[in-house]
């Protein structure tokens, strides 16, 4: 019956994109965030659908969407750029067999991304794109909320509706994901179109948002609570009255640790520890181990290249206090671990060019969205939701930043999908400020015509 109800749903959705072809973009959206092809049993699992869904977002733009003013936007083609460096370092890989695989996925988040924005020449579109990024992963993160709730968690113990622990079912992927989506929830709150803001959409944003908090105890990830931190830091910025803010932060934190289950306390202490902790023992080894091979390999060495390390390192645990501690170091050798990092992912694996280009897109989409919502502080009433949508992506994106640094995420579809959201925002905006500079000098000439 669940196969049934996915391939249903999609049918129609699709089915509507040959009516409004816009539709095609949300069910890739759909497809690649939830990926029904890994939670069916067998319906779904031998059709290549995402691909189908790329043919049918492509066909329907190309064939029946209005393309005047497009605009191509710098950052579309430093991705179109990225793009083209990563297809010529599988080429020469040091594992041909596994890059190529990695590939089959990465293509399409790039090329998705590099197009996503000509398809966004609407406030409703940018609208409708950003609400079903936010409802397909709020669909995975309020399955594991719930069962936080019900069991506690632990970490690599959520099961998140699959038992595959990768894309966005992976614990610290889907923490970073949950806490870089609660500025857009927020925004929706107040500036929302498509679900108009009313008492309901307010209760269920701030329950979405509730559900995202619980991502990271529900998986006992470090990294989920440092992007809680510094998303608190970062809506300081917003906030008008700072100091209630504040206080209201630090009781909502002195409220909520007694009822934090024990697992996500005693998996929070090891950060004090790390060189007790294999885990944190092991990152710092392969980083070490990345960035001696980049100065060997400057270019990099295509996907997956880690599986060619073989490390070396001391864990250091300390045991008992006072004239009684011991200090006990313990040798461990290990090979083939991965990156745990997108900054040293993209080191290894694209060198230094593919390294600097891909820093470049992402801190041109932050410059970017803070001169938008700089721009739009002050602006009419109909240009209210631009500013804090800029602030929204532009939040989203440094938690993304911030997460990346401990999880090998460089090429998530999802913040692939939040950078095209930030081009066609963008290029959008531009759009309009064109035909409004236009204007007055089409009214001119009209009247300049008229007989006196």
């Amino acid at each position: 019956m669940r196969d049934v109800a996915f391939i249903g749903y999609l049918m129609v959705l699709l089915g509507l994109g040959f009516r409004r072809p816009f539709l095609f973009v949300l069910a890739y959206v759909y497809i690649d965030i939830v990926a029904p092809q890994r939670l069916t049993y067998y319906m779904l699992n031998s059709v290549p659908i995402s691909l189908v869904a790329v043919g049918l977002t492509f066909g329907g733009w190309l064939l029946a969407d209005d393309k005047r003013g497009t605009r191509v936007a710098p950052r579309q083609m430093m991705l179109v750029a990225l793009l083209g460096y990563c297809f010529a370092t599988t080429l020469g890989a040091d594992f041909p067999a596994d890059a190529l695989e990695k590939w089959g996925w990465v293509w399409k988040a790039l090329a998705f991304a590099a197009f996503l924005p000509f398809t966004l020449r609407t406030r409703l579109r940018i609208e409708a794109l950003l609400l079903f990024m936010v409802v397909s992963a709020s669909s995975i993160i309020i399955v594991g909320a719930l069962k936080t709730l019900a069991s506690g968690g632990g970490y690599g113990e959520l099961n998140l509706m699959v038992s595959n622990n990768s894309g966005l079912y992976e614990g610290s992927t889907i923490s970073t994901v949950a806490i870089a989506i609660v500025p857009i929830v927020a925004w929706f709150i107040r500036h929302g179109t498509i679900f108009r803001p009313d008492r309901k959409v307010a209760i269920f944003c701030l329950a979405l948002i509730f559900a995202c908090l619980l991502i990271p105890i529900g998986t006992s990830t470090r990294t989920g609570l440092l992007c809680i931190g510094l998303l608190a830091l970062l809506m300081l910025r917003d906030a008008r009255r700072k100091f209630l803010y504040l206080g209201m932060l630090a009781t909502i934190g002195l409220v909520a640790v007694p009822f934090l289950p024990s697992a996500f306390t005693q998996r929070m202490h090891t950060i004090g520890t790390y060189q007790a902790d294999t885990s944190a023992s092991t990152r710092l080894a392969v980083w070490q181990w990345t960035w001696d091979y980049a100065k060997t390999h400057p270019l990099g060495g295509g996907f997956d290249a880690y599986r060619g390390n073989h490390i070396r390192y001391d864990t250091v645990a300390i045991t008992g206090a006072g004239a009684a501690t011991t200090v006990t170091n313990s040798l461990q050798v290990d090979a083939a671990r991965a990156y745990h990092s997108a900054y040293f992912e993209m080191l290894g694996e694209q060198g230094y060019p593919g390294a600097a280009l891909w820093l470049l897109i992402n801190v041109a989409g932050l410059a970017r969205m803070e001169v938008l919502r700089r721009r739009y502080a002050h602006a009419t009433p109909d240009q209210a939701w631009v500013a804090p949508l800029a602030a929204a992506l532009q939040n989203g994106h440094i938690v993304y930043l911030l997460g990346a640094a401990f999880i090998a995420i460089a090429f998530q579809p999802f913040v692939y999908m939040l950078i095209g959201a930030q081009i066609g925002l963008d290029t959008y905006l531009a759009r309009r400020r064109a035909g409004e500079s236009f204007r007055p000098m089409r009214r001119a000439r009209a009247a300049a015509a008229l007989p006196a």
